[in-house]
């Protein structure tokens, strides 16, 4: 069967043709590294890093891309905040957006760029623009360059809409534009702003705007055409619209399927900064077994709204657990017999199995994963019943433990993958008890605090600072992370 994959540009299931034979190019816009990962970046990683392995199974060489903002206006203002410098302020957090993909079993990327490292290829592309007649440099004589909007009858299609329904876009101000639509292509420097974070231009001295930046560096590393354009549904508009727009305009055919993954609701809301109920990646780490939290964001089809709770991860434990003890057991009554493990790694060319039917179709159905989920089920199922037989047949089972190991590893959840066995395993009891002690202290100084014994509250975070321990409040309580 073909895999047949959702379109946001048409909005109709497609089938996956890639430009050339036996490769898939895949872009995916990585975070702009303004403070912590939270859930809604590493659902959209895990999304994509399920398709890449799904490729990798279908026999595809995958090149995979994610790139990394990390020059921005709210990283600016954001590392002023946090008293330190812009460039160090992007490098901090995007080794803690790094950290927390490796936790959740993600794949690293095949070439993960960083915007401040392709000025060049963002210039040239904004030279085509303004060449072709779809940019111009601000009317009021700055350095700000703009997309032309009106001048790209088909903008808007990607989100379906009217030019003269959309919203000004809020990037630059309205003195040097055309039409309140017209977004920044590159962005004069302000008063005030750091000189290195600034680059010269033929526009005059400045930095990139935010859409241009995923156009340049999607077609140096994947060509002017490649196969799959993927991000949070958050970014459909008007990034991933306007990307599009500039790239089309600049004369490439860009990405042939866009796809977007679905939002998370907490407590029934969308979780996002504005109602403070954004779930951070380090402190649901630090609470759970990654693989768990990785079973729970894949519990919902890539482009539903996931309802998140602590209590849907606590849930997704046992079916874990069901997986595992059905493996372990049956590996130890192999023994030598027992299947070799799948290896990601050498994209499942040396598998000793093929996933059942149902996965494939399942997969092959716009990366059904709930459905494909459902099938792992009943393979365990069928394998319990192996186990409960009077006689074991040896055979069979070393084909059911291959069958669900190469489901599971497809998915990123295979609890006897060695990746697994070092996230969640040897430190647990340690991390357990750091976190005792956290809590234990941090309880003492919100005390101290509430008594005005700043004096003893200075001293307690002084104490967890000397041991690497980095507390800070926050509207609910209290954080902490560990220094590097």
């Amino acid at each position: 069967m073909t895999i047949q994959l959702f379109n946001t540009a048409t909005r109709r299931l497609e089938p996956f043709a890639p430009v050339s034979a036996g490769q898939a190019s895949l872009y995916v816009c990585g975070a702009t590294v303004q403070g912590s990962p939270h859930l809604g970046h590493m659902r959209t990683a895990v999304v994509f890093d399920q398709l890449r392995r799904w490729l990798l199974y279908r026999g595809y060489e995958v090149t995979f891309v994610r790139n990394i903002t990390d020059i921005d206006d709210k990283i600016l203002a954001k590392s002023v905040e946090e008293s330190r410098p812009w460039w160090a302020h992007a490098y901090h957090y995007s080794q803690e957006f790094t950290a927390a993909y490796d936790a959740l079993g993600v794949l690293r990327p095949t070439y993960e760029p960083l915007a401040t490292g392709h000025m060049t290829e963002m210039i040239e592309l904004i030279e085509r623009l303004i060449a072709a007649g779809h940019a111009y440099q601000a009317l009021d004589g700055s350095a700000d360059v703009y997309f032309d909007a009106r001048s790209w009858p088909d903008y808007g299609s990607l989100t379906n809409q009217q030019l003269d329904d959309m919203a000004a876009a809020d990037d630059a101000p309205l003195r040097g534009k055309k039409d309140p639509r017209d977004f920044a292509l590159w962005k004069a420097r302000k008063d005030g702003d750091p000189l290195t974070a600034s680059w010269p231009s033929p526009w005059g001295r400045g930095r990139p705007g935010w859409h241009i930046e995923c156009s340049a560096m999607s077609t140096k590393y994947l060509g002017a055409e490649f196969d799959i354009h993927g991000g949070g549904l958050d970014l459909r508009f008007p990034h991933h619209e306007n990307e599009r727009a500039q790239s089309n305009a600049a004369g490439d055919p860009f990405a042939r399927i866009w796809m977007h993954s679905g939002l998370l609701n907490v407590g029934g809301d969308k979780m996002s900064k504005s109602l403070g109920n954004s779930i951070f990646a380090r402190d649901l780490l630090s609470a759970f077994d990654p693989i768990v939290i990785r079973y729970a964001l894949s519990t919902a089809h890539y482009r539903s709204v996931l309802e998140f709770s602590e209590s849907l991860v606590t849930a997704q434990a046992t079916a874990l657990e069901r997986f595992e003890n059905f493996l372990t057991r049956a590996r130890e009554i192999l023994g030598e017999d027992a299947p070799a493990a799948p290896e990601v790694a050498d994209g499942y060319r040396d598998r000793v199995a093929e996933v059942p039917a149902d996965f494939a179709a399942a997969m092959d159905d716009d990366l059904s994963v709930p459905k494909a989920l459902s099938v792992a089920f009943s393979t365990v199922g069928e394998g319990y019943r192996q186990l409960e037989a009077g006689s074991v047949d040896r055979t069979q089972l070393a084909r059911t433990v291959a069958e669900l190991e190469l489901m599971l590893d497809v998915l990123g959840i295979n609890p006897l993958a060695g990746s697994w066995a070092t996230a969640s395993g040897a430190d647990s009891g340690a991390e357990a008890g750091l976190r005792a002690l956290v809590e234990e202290l941090a309880t003492e100084r919100l005390a101290a605090k509430q008594a005005k014994d700043y004096g003893r509250a200075d001293e307690i975070r002084d104490l967890l600072s000397r041991a690497g321990v980095q507390l800070e409040d926050t509207p609910g309580g209290y954080r902490y992370s560990l220094k590097g």
